[in-house]
């Protein structure tokens, strides 16, 4: 979080000016929270980009310099075009650095390379992001789901996850993350599938 992402101020509102700010580079956007009167601001694309694709993504924190002031941010939303996906608009969140807050992070399986080759191309990530609540310095980059030493036919639960300190998890302890071997519930559909393509086979006989 050591650089710092600079916005320009005084863009005008409308859809024209920020289509044509969007095509000089800029992307506009919006700071607010705090208790602050939101501001209406604009950030340079590639600068942008870079903040977004570094680690922690869309829940890391940015530093965003406005008007001289340096704010603790996290963007709140970030709204793209339905068919292009272009990013039109951006909305800052300004927080406090000791207030925790709650964020969206990404699983990532961690241990693969200690599984033996009979089970590590078995194993599922079923859930690929969750949410957490921490301070923003303690927000993680991403959750590790630690599948070194899972077996056949194991399952993984929210639960079982080691979590940084200062982290919570949100949802159920007994939500799966991650198998190794079909998923029981995929198993479960693929039979009744089974069992309804043969009723069917039934039925037709039938007629």
């Amino acid at each position: 979080m050591s650089q710092v992402l600079e916005a320009q101020t005084g863009r005008q509102k409308g859809s024209r000016p920020s289509g044509r700010l969007r095509a000089e580079g800029s992307i506009p956007g919006v700071l607010y929270g705090m208790g602050m009167e939101p501001i209406v601001l604009s950030v340079q694309w590639p600068e942008l980009r870079r903040a977004l694709n570094a680690e922690g993504g869309l829940s890391a924190p940015i530093r965003l310099r406005v008007a001289g002031k340096e704010h603790l941010t996290l963007v709140k939303e970030l709204q793209r075009h339905p068919v292009r996906r272009d990013v039109l608009h951006v909305d800052f969140l300004a927080v406090d650095p000791d207030e925790e807050v709650t964020v969206e992070v990404q699983l990532a399986l961690a241990g693969m390379d200690e599984l033996g080759a009979s089970v590590v191309d078995k194993v599922v990530l079923l859930v690929h992001h969750l949410q957490i609540t921490a301070k923003p310095g303690a927000i993680p980059t991403e959750l590790p789901v630690d599948v070194s030493h899972i077996t056949e036919g194991q399952e993984l639960w929210i639960s079982d996850l080691k979590l940084p300190a200062g982290v919570t998890v949100h949802g159920d302890p007994q939500t799966v993350v991650a198998v190794c071997g079909t998923p029981v519930g995929h198993a479960g559909a693929h039979a009744a599938e089974g069992a309804g393509e043969a009723d069917a086979e039934e039925g037709s006989g039938e007629s």
